[in-house]
């Protein structure tokens, strides 16, 4: 039997794979991959593929699928922590990007409506290649990274109104007042669906289904809840990308959504291969070529204010321009949602063919050079921090800000300085407040400061790597710097910063990774301690301590390991190896030590002493302690006894802590 479609399947998928391969051996995101594919095989390249109108319903499907994700990870709850980033800065940042497209459009011919449109089409970003990028960089945690997801979650949510309002906008309406009505009604009845449903019965559904322990019926349950949801939108008028996002949000409140994301991203990563695919069908390559000159103005033009909007939105935040620049540069580019949005102008004519191809040609290219100029954005940032300008912006900045100021900082002398308010930051403050070691606390998230100042802890808001902070906290008077930051840039050039105003404050270094200690030790560091090499501390500390290693020969091997300042874990040393090579034959082997809970209430065990039961005789084992009322009976002797519901801790073979934990369960 032939199956017209399996043709183009085969061709799409294979040209991807051997694209996509190309592109990861040039570190480059997998979509800009899906995209050049389509060029590629669409009409307007090879004509690969004959079945068009097939490949786009298959993509229609990714659409739904990558909207039903989306809203399974939007939970309201998790958004309480950065709400002010998200609505604030993302508020700033879309409003101020459909305005100033609106404005230019309308300057080079379009009708409000369309250069409205234009607005909401350039006001997105992209979500997939942004995060991907920052977390290969391992900057998701840093404040630019905090500030772009925050940004980025906002313009996912805001695309679903975009989507209702464009037909108003088409004026596909002949009384806009009763369609805006009617919509909020739709909207109404959606709120009132969604909380119903998330409540109600939804959770109650997936219980039953995860009752029977069936994978597939789980994943069938899943996949027919949300394109059913889908179904019963687009029945009502509304889109299905908005019923798969409602999908998403009502199983996003019930505890089966995580399980609900790992399921379906098998499914959402092939069909929105295909969108993507689809989207370079789109693109008219000798259109491209035609209109170039026009299309990279543009682009330069796009990459240009939206970088510049996104900055202003993180300022507004109170974040340092540092930040900002950093923000500006991940946030540049033209968004996969407009693709999405792009399909519902051209079905409702606000979107000509040749406007689109314009708008896919610009789209594309920035975010082709997305990955290049991310990769450089430091190195831009510190060239413009350098300028006069943001010099003097970023003192305006400092002295403006309200929580600074309120700080006296006077009596400042032989201090602690805390860079950083994270789990870091704030286990050094509980330790320096215990040992009555003056400190203070500098802080870029203007939120952490508040909370904290109306906590009692001595915080300051600021950037550590502008020298008007570190003098203003008096920095050549300290006696210890604990740099306690997540952004490794961000951490050299503060290092950098302090030595430049002083050489006697001693600075401790936190940083994620063991290759990091080499430079910032170069910089001026006297101590650089990776949160990696910790981690493996204590990993095989307590292996070793599995193996009854004695606890004075293990701490030994640590602090043989730290005296070394971590030579023993550099590339190219064999130290660890050499170490402790006798620590294996140290095991004792067939030995368990666990922990029985007594269920029995009266045996020949329980209630009784151990002489009176012969414990270790009948069944060769050791009591090593008993947990009773939670305190803990370390004190074990022949007149030690065991009482019902007592945990005891047993050393002995597995065949016979079985056989007495037989004998002690109900």
């Amino acid at each position: 039997m032939q199956i017209p479609l399996l043709p183009d399947i085969v061709i799409i998928l294979g040209l991807s794979v051997l694209v996509i391969l190309a592109f990861q051996r040039l570190k480059m995101p997998p979509i800009l991959g899906f995209l050049l594919t389509g060029v590629i095989a669409g009409p307007h390249g090879l004509s690969l593929v004959n079945a068009s109108h097939e490949v786009e319903l298959l993509s229609e499907i990714g659409v739904i699928l990558l909207l039903f994700i989306i809203g399974l990870e939007f939970s309201l709850k998790s958004l309480a922590a950065i709400k002010n980033a998200v609505f604030i800065g993302g508020s700033v940042q879309v409003i101020g990007t459909i305005a100033l497209t609106a404005l230019i459009s309308s300057f080079t011919g379009f009708s409000w409506p369309e250069a409205i449109f234009m607005g909401f089409l350039f006001s997105l970003s992209s979500t997939a290649i942004v995060l991907k990028i920052l977390q290969e960089k391992n900057a998701i945690n840093s404040p630019q990274g905090k500030i772009s997801l925050a940004i980025l979650i906002f313009q996912d949510i805001i695309v679903v109104p975009m989507m209702l309002l464009t037909p108003i906008i088409a004026g596909k309406s002949d009384n806009v007042g009763l369609t805006l009505l009617i919509l909020l009604g739709k909207a109404v009845l959606v709120i009132v669906f969604v909380i119903i449903s998330a409540r109600y019965v939804v959770p109650r559904l997936l219980y039953e289904v995860a009752k029977t322990k069936s994978r597939e019926l789980f994943i069938l349950t899943i996949v027919v809840t949300c394109f059913s949801v889908a179904w019963l939108s687009s029945s009502m008028g509304l889109s299905l990308a908005l019923g798969a996002f409602m999908a998403g949000l009502i199983i996003s409140e019930s505890e089966y959504s995580h399980q609900a994301t790992s399921n379906i991203l098998p499914f959402r990563e092939i069909f929105t291969s295909f969108f993507f695919v689809s989207i370079g069908m789109l693109l008219d390559v000798k259109f491209l070529f035609m209109h170039f000159p026009v299309i990279i103005g543009f682009t330069l033009l796009a990459i240009t204010l939206k970088g510049i909007i996104a900055a202003l939105a993180t300022i507004a935040l109170k974040y340092p321009p540092r930040v900002a620049f950093l923000v500006g540069f991940s946030l540049f580019q033209v968004g996969e949602f407009a693709f999405i949005l792009s399909k519902t102008g051209i079905e409702y004519g606000i979107l000509t063919p040749e406007i689109n191809q314009y708008f896919l040609a610009i789209s594309i290219l920035t975010m082709g050079v997305t990955p290049f100029i991310l990769g450089h954005a430091e190195t831009l940032t510190d060239k413009l921090i350098k300028t006069p300008l943001t010099k003097g912006l970023t003192r305006f900045h400092h002295w403006q800000d309200n929580e600074t100021e309120q700080m006296n900082v006077d009596n400042l002398k032989d201090h602690l300085i805390i860079i950083g308010f994270g789990i870091n930051g704030q286990n050094v403050a509980k330790a320096a407040k215990k040992a009555s070691i003056p400190y203070v606390i500098v802080e870029l998230n203007a939120t952490t400061v508040r909370e904290q100042k109306a906590n009692g802890e001595p915080i300051v808001y600021g950037d550590a790597s502008s020298d008007v902070i570190l003098s203003y906290l008096k920095v050549w008077s300290a006696r210890v710097a604990v740099i306690a930051i997540s952004d490794p840039v961000a951490t050299k050039n503060i290092v950098s910063e302090i030595r430049k105003i002083c050489r006697t404050v001693y600075v401790i270094v936190r940083t994620r990774f063991v290759n990091e200690i080499e430079e910032n030790l170069q910089l001026g560091a006297d101590e650089v301690i990776p949160e990696e090499f910790e981690t493996s501390v204590e990993i095989f500390s307590r292996v070793l301590n599995k193996y009854l290693v004695p606890e004075e020969e293990i701490n030994d091997f640590v602090y043989q390991i730290r005296k070394a300042n971590y030579d023993m874990l550099r590339p190219n040393s064999n130290g660890f190896l050499k170490a402790r090579t006798n620590a294996v034959s140290l095991n004792i082997p067939n030995i368990r030590i666990t922990c029985v809970t007594v269920r029995q209430s009266d045996n020949e065990v329980v209630g009784k002493t151990l002489a009176e039961s012969h414990l270790r005789k009948k069944y060769s084992v050791n009591l090593l302690a008993i947990e009773r009322s939670g305190e803990f009976i370390t004190d074990i002797n022949q007149h030690t006894t065991i009482e019902h519901d007592d945990k005891i801790y047993l050393m002995g073979r597995p065949d016979n802590i079985s056989a007495l934990n037989g004998l002690l369960k109900v």
